[in-house]
């Protein structure tokens, strides 16, 4: 799941290929900012920056590109003084255990540049309070939804159900929302959302709330309302994504939440990317999804190399940049991380689509709390849990949802020790 959700390929051999473009001579010695990046976002990077040689005056950006992903991690978690890089672009999950050992610096941003981003985006790049990169691009999910079977977007979740009952036997209809990308945890999230189970709650600045969670009687109340008849799966949703993707293609599911990395499968087969969050039980309210962000970290290496300064200038005038990210967007064809890039003409449907999803409704993936067990389970196993328990074993939705919120309350308060 991890290696789709990122896009990123798997382990090979170490760096294929190091390219410097000149951007302006200058007097000092320290002119040189060099960037680390994947087998992808490397050669991407190079075509953008030779294209436009003055994001930063005075100094040369040197792109070196490794093999992968996982190569890339390796060699920053052996860089040096001597042989680290200025600026590495990476995984959010690198923050924590690249500020603990001290090779990546914190980064100060004005209110403007941070005006220019979804402020929950931030938190996938901060550690104990300091940020430490910019947002790049924007992993997440979204729901598409077949035209050819319902005419319109959704406005609430009970719409989405009323089309399903009123399509199923004249259409053949196999499911009405399924999960096509994600996986019937991180895909999903958006659905326990939808319908009143969020994985953490936050308050109206953006910080995270201890101590509570999600209300069970009103998650599980919806959950028998929206996806039960009686004590059975009204067959709405199902408790797998397994076939999902085929039957949404086959035009037998009107609904699905897909992957920004798998959108120009749907787009070949003829598919609008009318892409939007899981409408909520409320109109105007939509099911959150997990958007982790890709990051362009500042590393405590440019400062001994001399050229700290012009590291943060390329973070702020090139990757902070609506200019910078539709650009390199442009080669790179994942959803922008800023605002403005999200919204620009040249990008496609789909990037801009998953874009704003993920501002009407992401929120950002937070280890700490997802991957402990301090509950008695952790958040990926207790959540495909849930669906089983209910939909297929025939479970109390109420019970089941009391249960799995004791479980999610207690791995966010231990949790917080981490963040």
């Amino acid at each position: 799941m991890n290696t789709k959700r990122f896009g990123f390929a798997g382990v090979f051999a170490a760096f294929a290929l190091a390219v410097s473009t000149l951007v302006a001579p200058s007097a000092s010695a320290a002119t040189e900012i060099v960037v680390w990046a994947d087998e992808s976002r490397g050669p991407n990077l190079t075509k953008v920056i030779a294209a436009k040689g003055d994001w930063v005056s005075g100094y040369t950006v040197k792109v070196v590109t490794f093999s992968s992903f996982d190569a890339l991690k390796d060699a920053f978690d052996k860089a040096t003084d001597a042989s680290g890089p200025d600026i590495v672009v990476g995984g959010n999950d690198w923050v924590p255990t690249g500020a603990k050992s001290g090779k990546l610096a914190p980064l100060a941003l004005t209110a403007a540049v941070k005006a220019r981003f979804n402020p929950t985006q931030f938190l996938d790049l901060t550690y104990k309070g300091k940020l430490y990169g910019v947002p790049v691009d924007i992993n997440n999910v979204a729901m598409i939804y077949n035209t050819k079977l319902v005419s319109s977007a959704p406005k609430t979740f009970g719409e989405m159900v009323t089309n399903y009952k009123s399509l199923k036997a004249s259409k053949g209809l196999k499911a009405g929302l399924c999960v096509a990308g994600g996986g019937m945890s991180w895909g999903a999230h958006s659905v326990f959302s939808a319908l009143g189970a969020d994985a953490y709650q936050f308050n109206s600045r953006g910080g995270i709330v201890y101590g509570r969670t999600f209300s069970a009687t009103t998650f599980g109340s919806n959950v028998r309302k929206y996806l039960m008849d009686g004590k059975k799966s009204n067959g709405f949703f199902p408790a797998t994504d397994t076939g999902c993707k085929d039957n949404f293609l086959a035009g037998t599911v009107p609904y699905a939440v897909i992957g920004n990395w798998e959108w120009a499968d749907y787009v070949a087969k003829g598919f609008t990317m009318n892409l939007m969050p899981v409408p909520g039980v409320k109109e105007g309210t939509y099911g959150k999804m997990f958007g982790s962000v890709s990051g362009a970290l500042l590393t405590t290496f440019a400062a001994k190399h001399g050229v700290e300064a012009g590291a943060k200038s390329l973070l702020t005038n090139f990757f902070a940049s609506t200019d910078g990210q539709v650009r390199y967007q442009a080669q790179e064809k994942r959803p922008p991380a800023e605002k403005g890039a999200q919204a620009d003409a040249t990008v496609s449907a789909a990037q801009r689509g998953f874009g704003s999803a993920a501002s009407l409704a992401g929120i950002p993936q937070i280890g700490a709390f997802l991957n402990t067990n301090k509950g008695g389970a952790n958040y990926w196993d207790s959540a495909p849990a849930y669906w089983t328990a209910v939909l297929i074993d025939g479970k109390d939705a109420v019970k089941e949802a009391s249960k799995l919120a004791s479980i999610w309350r207690v791995n966010v308060e231990a949790g917080k020790a981490d963040l």
